[in-house]
């Protein structure tokens, strides 16, 4: 099954998703990381398309959603939860499941307390925990908010498996087709990821946006937390603790990956998909 592409007005911004699986089934949300796109959950989403009517935005910013004109304004976890709230309104959807990587589980966690209280029944957070890590988020800030320019797609997709590296194995189908759904060409004929570079004043304008864990202690539904083996944004000691607080998370170490899980074989998959039936 191929995904079938949608644009759609959310909070005055055309946002961009794609869609997988019967309209009627039960629905699934599935957000991004911070500098990537909806496409990454091609193998988790034609996966569980037989069961869910699965929906995977570009947040504002990335991939063939709008840019913002006001990017202090709305880069930020409040803005992205009005749009998932707005989104879901808009497409019918009262209540639903979210897997959320990273950026995508920190406004899933924010939302489930906020502008969708009471209408997420389920919630994956793959690699993101209530606290942020300097170090880690520095690491991203050093290629996210400078991207790299490159004279050819082939060079691009090496400089994309060194920098997602721990996102842990990928096909090199996988790797390509990464490549291809988070491109873009400059005027100057280079070719750059797919993104506005203005999305990391985040972590400058709101530098207390990832702090949630007064959000994640108000949660009352089940929580799944995904961490990878070597993440380096998750501390091991942090996943831990969220599963003594608030919703008391079940938790699974991911092997072979760091930070984040690609949720694109079977041992990452069925933990995900085992807990969404429950």
């Amino acid at each position: 099954m191929q995904p079938t592409s949608y644009y759609i007005r959310c909070c005055e911004r055309e946002i961009h998703y794609v869609e997988w699986g019967d309209k009627d089934a039960p629905p699934l949300i599935m957000w991004h990381g911070l500098a990537r796109t909806g496409r990454d959950f091609d193998d988790l989403a034609a996966a569980l398309s037989d069961t869910y009517r699965i929906i995977c935005p570009d947040t504002i910013g990335r991939g063939l959603s709008q840019w913002s004109p006001q990017p202090d304004a709305e880069y930020c976890l409040a803005f992205y939860a009005r749009i998932a709230q707005a989104l879901a309104d808009q497409l019918g959807i009262r209540n639903m499941r979210w897997v959320g990587t990273s950026m995508g589980g920190a406004i899933g966690l924010l939302a489930a307390a906020t502008t969708l209280k009471d209408r997420i029944s389920h919630l994956v957070l793959n690699d993101i925990g209530t606290t942020p890590v300097t170090a880690a988020i520095e690491r991203i800030k050093s290629y996210a908010g400078n991207p790299a320019q490159f004279d050819t797609v082939t060079e691009f997709e090496a400089y994309l498996r060194t920098i997602y590296l721990p996102y842990g194995w990928q096909s090199d189908v996988q790797w390509r087709r990464m490549a291809e759904t988070s491109v873009r060409r400059l005027p100057n004929g280079k070719i750059t990821a797919h993104y506005d570079p203005a999305m990391v004043r985040q972590f400058i304008v709101h530098p207390n946006d990832y702090f949630l864990d007064e959000a994640y202690d108000s949660l009352a539904l089940p929580v799944l937390v995904l961490r990878g083996e070597n993440s380096d944004l998750l501390p091991l000691e942090t996943a831990q603790a969220m599963t003594r607080r608030g919703p008391r998370a079940e938790l699974v170490v991911v092997p072979g990956c760091g930070h984040a899980p690609c949720l694109n074989v079977p041992d990452q998959i069925l933990p995900v998909k085992d807990f969404l039936a429950k």
